[in-house]
């Protein structure tokens, strides 16, 4: 074998060691958690509370906003189609997007912060502003309207 040959192989054995090095040690933790933001932190400013739902809430408000969640809103490409956060583009999002489907977030945020989320995005998050540029602000409060249906069609996993 030649010498050119002989450091050929010196170096690629030495590159390739120095890899499988670095795929052991791996990356670091993230030093963030990858779960979803704190719920008990408001995202939206105090004065988003007192914005009521010009929408009463019935069966065909609830279908309206179902459709517009699962199609031309995109909330589930995110969110999942049940709404627990692990729709396909959110799985690699830190932090995950919101879980719908917890009963404890219904009750600590109003459909005015809501709203102002689907409005103007969520600070801290990949949660970009949705409306009026993707679905109209009567096409967000009807979603708000079916978002609040999600804990009782599929509950939130435990653990």
């Amino acid at each position: 074998m030649s010498r050119a040959a002989f450091q050929l192989i010196v170096v690629f054995v030495a590159f390739s060691a120095a890899i499988y090095l670095l795929m052991l040690i791996g990356p670091e933790e993230p030093a963030v958690s990858t779960g979803e933001k704190d719920i008990t932190i408001p995202r939206a400013p105090a004065e988003a509370k007192r914005v009521t739902n010009p929408f009463p809430v019935s069966d065909e408000v609830i279908l309206d906003g179902e459709r517009i969640y699962q199609s031309k809103g995109t909330c589930f490409t995110c969110h999942g189609t049940s709404g627990r956060g692990d729709g396909p583009a959110g799985l690699e999002l830190n932090p995950r997007p919101r879980n719908f489907t917890n009963p404890r977030f219904h009750e600590l945020r109003t459909d005015g912060e809501l709203f102002w989320v689907i409005r103007n995005g969520s600070p801290g998050s990949r949660m970009f502003s949705y409306s009026p540029s993707v679905i109209t602000e009567e096409e967000a409060w009807k979603v708000i309207h079916y978002l609040r249906t999600l804990p009782t069609r599929s509950p939130a996993p435990t653990g």
